[in-house]
């Protein structure tokens, strides 16, 4: 049986306010790809970017799914639970 997201109901933010990574920005570095927290809003940098600043955020503050906000891209990732936890439209 796969897993299951236990976290959905944690779903408080799913349109980013920007489409930068805050963190890389005060750096002064570049990232691959954006992440939003589904909890706060923090827009952080993919696990392919140098900074890895989404899995920052949820090593730091614990908040358990974040989305992608790389155009066409629809996914949910739970941290917590290790699995993609569906999609959420634009």
């Amino acid at each position: 049986m796969p897993i299951q997201c236990k976290h959905l109901n944690e779903i408080r933010v799913t349109t980013p306010k920007a489409h930068v990574c805050e963190d890389c920005v005060k750096l002064g570095d570049t990232w691959v790809h954006l992440r939003l927290c589904l909890s706060c809003g923090h827009i952080g940098c993919c696990d392919s970017s140098k900074n890895r600043h989404a899995t920052k955020h949820y090593r730091k503050i614990g908040h358990p799914l974040i989305r992608s906000i790389e155009p066409g891209e629809h996914w949910v990732w739970c941290y917590v639970d290790e699995v993609e936890a569906g999609e959420l439209p634009d």
